[in-house]
């Protein structure tokens, strides 16, 4: 059965496009047909251009991130995920909720936002945290991989 790794974005899905291009990369270079990659957008716009960059399937709308969130071993997104009312109210108080909720690890890039600062952390182009964001999934897929082989 294959693993799973979710990636939640809204508005245009640019940060979930470059999460996907990357985590491709990653799996097709080191776990080649072993993870899925689930594709979760807040609106129609942000999912296909999602599935377009390789996830395997998506799905649309706020049931279906409060239902198909679950099925992630890996959550990856922008931090507005997790926070009602971010990425321009897309968010939804019981998204956020569902996505901490989740079982699966939060992996999200530290992007800010017009109503809230994050503190003490370095700004860095996207393109670096969306990459520190992949490097982060592997280092934990390989301890995923490791723990089941012992």
């Amino acid at each position: 059965m294959k693993r799973s790794i979710v990636i939640v974005d809204g508005m245009g899905g640019g940060i979930g496009v470059q999460l996907i291009g990357k985590i491709r990369e990653l799996l097709d270079r080191e776990w080649p047909g072993e993870w899925e990659i689930i594709a979760l957008g807040t609106n129609s716009a942000a999912t296909e251009r999602m599935v377009k960059a390789g996830a395997h399937r998506g799905a649309t709308g706020e049931n279906a991130v409060k239902v198909s969130v679950g099925l992630g071993d890996f959550i990856l997104g922008p931090i507005g995920i997790v926070l009602a009312n971010a990425l321009m109210g897309e968010i939804t108080g019981s998204m956020a909720e569902a996505v901490l909720g989740a079982r699966g690890d939060r992996i999200l890039v530290p992007i800010q936002q017009d109503h809230f600062t994050l503190a003490g952390f370095e700004a860095l182009p996207l393109g670096k945290m969306v990459e520190k964001a992949v490097e982060i999934l592997g280092d934990r897929i390989r301890a995923v991989s490791r723990g089941r082989k012992s």
